[in-house]
């Protein structure tokens, strides 16, 4: 497609482009159209400037100020403000709806992360981020967002940032002769509207998936208690369950258990995959679309490899994972292994592996796990206290029915997270066509939100 060429937004929609390598910032973004011009920072910023640093605390004591961790997701997350004492004037630092919080010293993968605020709640600018207020007359500061929020531009960000022990910095001076890709006010607003659209459905979607899981989390509190088909309990040193749940070991029900594989580093790149505890997902699922790979025997594949309806659980904490987190092996591809850091459960036949993913998630199993794990530098569980543990035991009929009632809410999590990475796959996409004027919203009827027309 020529660069003058023009789709309806429809056809933006279905755009597959995605993003190029960059190494300045024209390179960056291409060759733009001819009525687009290259501007500096500086000539449309109010100001710039590093905020608040005095020492922060998390007990919610003074005002709310911004932190790194405040942006790590390119949105701003209030539950993950510091405070400062509040009995200085620190009016000036009172962030205003349309200010950029840039992260200029952060490590290097996560330098350039930047986040619009919208005014939420009331925020002050914090340190170790940069705060861009542009001049609104001229320049939209959502487009700048997502100017700043695109693959061309975190490439950028990267290759400009200088290299320290520990950390990556960018500085004012740099960011102020920052040449940005700059469209006519009007197609700013267009362009920053269709972004804004698919960033608002992923809003939504997100917020579907969290009261999703909190109506599960509230059914399986009661199922877990009370059961599915009476109301009456016994105390037990489970807790509370079902009356008409009995109780055993969980050796009682398991056919056979084994700690996973080690090998070297040296042995990983080629074979069959190994599942580790990254592969297993949010939702307990082991999921291994992209795994690991090593070279094993016909031995190792008879005693390690997983079949569809295994257990694994975490043997200690990781960044990934708590120690004695439980995940449900589906039907693989291939021949797979598990590493030494999982244990693998395969339970008796007249039991529902399902139902016992979602029994060790829940309040009652999830509360056994907790007992057995040890506090050391990294907690874990050992494998006969896990088999040693008291587990709760329904009927095969009700454990199906459990298992199924549960697992229908997992799946539309699933389709739901699915859903988001579809839309972020298009908003990756939309960005590079958009952005470098690849496709134009000129000529397209595109009604411009309240959120991003109050600007100009």
């Amino acid at each position: 497609m020529s660069e003058d060429q023009q789709l309806t937004l429809n056809e933006v929609a279905e755009s597959n482009a995605g993003p190029k390598a960059a190494h300045i910032e024209n390179s960056a973004f291409g060759n733009i159209p001819d009525d687009w011009t290259w501007e500096k920072t500086g000539e449309h910023l109010k100001y710039i400037q590093s905020g608040i640093s005095e020492s922060q605390n998390k007990d919610g004591e003074g005002i709310p100020v911004s932190r790194i961790e405040t942006i790590a997701n390119g949105i701003v997350n209030y539950q993950k403000v510091g405070y400062v004492n509040g009995d200085k004037d620190y009016s000036k630092h009172r962030l205003e709806p349309g200010d950029l919080l840039f992260s200029n010293i952060n490590s290097r993968a996560e330098i350039g992360k930047t986040a619009i605020y919208r005014g939420e709640q009331p925020l002050y600018h914090g340190m170790n981020l940069l705060r861009l207020r542009y001049d609104s007359n001229t320049f939209n500061p959502y487009f700048a967002y997502y100017i700043y929020d695109s693959p061309m531009a975190q490439d950028v960000f990267f290759r400009m940032s200088k290299a320290a022990v520990g950390q990556s910095s960018i500085n004012q001076s740099q960011m102020e002769r920052l040449f940005l890709p700059t469209p006519p006010f009007p197609e700013q607003r267009k362009i920053a509207t269709v972004l804004y659209t698919v960033d608002q459905a992923i809003e939504k979607t997100k917020k579907i998936i969290s009261k999703t899981k909190r109506v599960r989390r509230g059914l399986a509190q009661d199922i877990f208690r009370e059961g599915l088909h009476t109301d009456e309990t016994k105390e037990t040193w489970l807790g509370k369950i079902p009356a008409s749940w009995s109780v055993v070991q969980f050796s009682e029900i398991v056919d056979s258990n084994r700690n996973g594989l080690y090998k070297s580093k040296d042995a990983y790149g080629h074979g069959s995959p190994i599942a580790k505890m990254g592969n297993a997902l949010e939702n307990r699922v082991l999921d291994m679309s992209s795994a690991d790979r090593l070279e094993l025997t016909e031995k190792e594949k008879e005693k390690y490899g997983l079949e569809q309806g295994d257990l694994i659980f975490a043997r200690r904490a990781q960044e990934v994972s708590a120690a004695g987190d439980c995940c449900y092996v589906p039907e693989l591809d291939e021949l797979t292994v598990f590493t030494s850091s999982l244990i693998r459960v395969r339970l008796k036949e007249d039991m529902s592996p399902k139902f016992y993913v979602q029994y060790f998630d829940g309040p009652v199993g999830s509360r056994s796990i907790d007992r057995i794990t040890t506090e050391t530098s990294i907690s874990g569980i050992a494998t006969s206290d896990l088999l040693d543990l008291k587990v709760a035991v329904p009927d095969i009929k009700e454990q199906n029915e459990i298992a199924s009632i549960l697992w229908g809410f997992d799946e539309q999590i699933w389709s739901l997270q699915r859903e988001i990475g579809q839309y972020k796959r298009l908003k990756k996409g939309l960005m590079q066509d958009l952005l470098s004027g690849k496709v134009r919203t000129t000529d397209t009827n595109i009604t411009v939100p309240d959120e991003v027309a109050q600007y100009g």
